[in-house]
């Protein structure tokens, strides 16, 4: 099971299971992190993750949603 998010995971880089970036940790609140989506992000990718809306400034992951926090990164299932 995964750790709640800390404060320190602040502007670390969220990824996909097979490690292609899709944005950045902007705030945690626990057993969630609100993620600002790289800009480039393919609509599919998004549709994928559940950040089908295009102008949202960032998106809610829950820490079920994801495999490993590591000191470079948050990986999410998929």
């Amino acid at each position: 099971m995964v750790r709640n998010f800390k404060p320190e995971d602040e502007g670390k880089a969220v990824m996909t299971k097979d490690g292609e970036t899709v944005g950045t940790v902007e705030k945690t609140t626990g057993a969630e992190i609100h993620v600002k989506p790289e800009g480039g992000l393919s609509q599919s990718i998004r549709r994928r993750l559940g950040w089908a809306e295009k102008d949202a400034d960032t998106y809610s992951v829950q820490k079920s949603n994801v495999e490993e926090i590591t000191d470079d990164g948050i990986r999410l299932k998929e």
